[in-house]
């Protein structure tokens, strides 16, 4: 299974330490400042998997602000995305695009659902649709949905259909008041195919990061 990476230049943060200490024995001190980083771009691509399985990637910032190589997983399909196959016509394919922090918190996340129809070598109808879901904090503060779209270039009577859907969520919260310091783009593109198959892509700008921010996406 192959999986392309493109990564945006990415400026790296130094990590300054503090020694205490001089007579019988020093101590490294822990650093005292955030370890917050410049912005990326992030960009995974993945093959569809066989009906009933998932694959997905993950991409973590490490400890010098630049992203660690992509780690790819595959396995059975989710519970929700089987009994949805199980019960429809017709193709069905899942996907997601999601920022998580370093406590294991998802941030941001877009999702898309399609499914299609194919006979004699077209895609009869098909169709996808879009949604989002951010993390609030308990004070009426955190993430918030700017902006969002979603189109296909075509639904009836396709070669192929084309889907893309993109969301933008900005924060102002306990770790950035003024708002202006981190800002979320998630995109995704789906190819539906007449023979059934089907290609996901995904592209994630984040504006600042830090340190343990990991960005998951994946289909089934």
């Amino acid at each position: 299974m192959k999986s392309r990476l493109s990564i945006a230049a990415v400026s790296a943060v130094s990590l300054v330490a503090f020694l205490g200490g001089t007579s019988v024995a020093t101590a490294q001190e822990p650093d005292p400042a955030p370890k917050s980083c410049d912005g990326v771009r992030l960009t995974g691509e993945l093959p569809v998997p066989a009906p009933g399985q998932a694959v997905s990637g993950q991409i973590t910032i490490g400890a010098d602000c630049k992203p660690e190589p992509v780690s790819v997983q595959h396995g059975p399909a989710s519970a929700r995305s089987a009994r949805t196959a199980a019960t429809a016509a017709g193709h069905q394919l899942r996907g997601w695009n999601e920022m998580y922090d370093c406590c294991n918190i998802r941030m941001t996340g877009l999702y898309t659902a399609s499914s299609w129809d194919t006979a004699n070598g077209r895609v009869t109808t098909a169709g996808t649709t879009a949604t989002q879901e951010w993390n609030r904090e308990p004070w009426d503060a955190g993430w918030s949905l700017t902006s969002q779209t979603a189109k296909d270039d075509c639904v009836t009577d396709c070669a192929e259909v084309n889907s893309e859907a993109h969301a933008d969520f900005a924060y102002q919260g306990v770790f950035d008041p003024t708002g202006d310091w981190y800002n979320n783009t998630h995109h995704s593109f789906v190819q539906l195919k007449a023979d059934g198959t089907a290609s996901c892509r995904f592209d994630v700008e984040l504006r600042h990061t830090f340190v343990g921010w990991n960005w998951r996406y994946g289909c089934e």
